[in-house]
């Protein structure tokens, strides 16, 4: 019997052996798989089975990984809190007020562009354990809030107000970006640029005092010394 060679010249094509994923490979591909249907089932709509299916292994693999269907669930909401606090707190601690505003809203719009999936999963409202499960995006909200309140507080004192209604002011400006960056998620225009600019403006400005045409500024932007201080109430018109 003839056996096909080939021709001279030519290349003998070897198929590789599919490299085999790591322990760590195989975790870290179940969790990005589990997320994106959490995110678009709900943690109740999805199954072991299906997520298997989608990474291509067994069932049995998910289960030595997270031990069933809750606990891989509760390390895709903690590995997402854990990235939305990182990036907000880490704009909390750079430069100077305005700027700071400014790279938190851009820390949640950014967020949950790059991991819609993510953000979807903290804001369901869903539990795997039967409690409430917006309490931990509420947490991280929280965790938001003291941070901006001490910020707030400090700069109350150096411009002369009282810092006792910094809780207030924090109050209100996290939930401005929070609610305004939900209401991105869906519609994705403006340009997340464009909202956080307008976000800050509505912030720093207020609303007697709106930039026309608000842009973003610089790392190192200089902000003017306040001309007057916050009237007591009925001290003016």
């Amino acid at each position: 019997m003839a056996i096909d060679r080939p021709a001279d010249g030519a290349e003998e094509v070897v198929k590789a052996p599919r490299a085999r994923m790591t322990g760590a490979q195989r975790r870290l591909q179940l969790i990005e798989v589990a997320r994106g249907l959490f995110a678009e089932r709900g943690f109740e709509g999805t199954s072991i089975e299906e997520i298997a299916q989608r990474a291509g292994v067994s069932k049995p693999i998910v289960y030595e990984h997270f031990g069933g269907k809750e606990g891989l669930y509760a390390v895709v909401v903690d590995r997402e809190m854990d990235k939305l606090l990182e990036m907000v707190t880490s704009s909390l601690t750079k430069n100077r007020s305005l700027y700071r505003i400014q790279q938190v809203a851009l820390a949640l719009l950014t967020y949950m562009e790059e991991r819609t999936d993510g953000f979807r999963i903290l804001v369901r409202g869903e539990s795997a354990v039967g409690d409430n499960g917006d309490t931990r995006y509420s947490s991280l909200l929280n965790d938001a809030i003291s941070q901006v309140e001490h910020i707030l507080a400090g700069d109350f004192e150096r411009r002369g107000f009282d810092p006792a209604l910094a809780p207030l002011y924090a109050q209100a400006l996290v939930g401005m970006v929070s609610v305004t960056a939900q209401w991105w998620l869906d519609v994705r225009e403006p340009a997340k640029e464009v909202v956080a600019a307008h976000l800050v403006n509505l912030c720093w400005n207020g609303l007697t005092r709106l930039d026309p045409d608000p842009v973003l500024v610089s790392s190192d932007y200089q902000e003017a010394a306040p001309k007057t201080t916050a009237l007591e109430p009925g001290t003016g018109d």
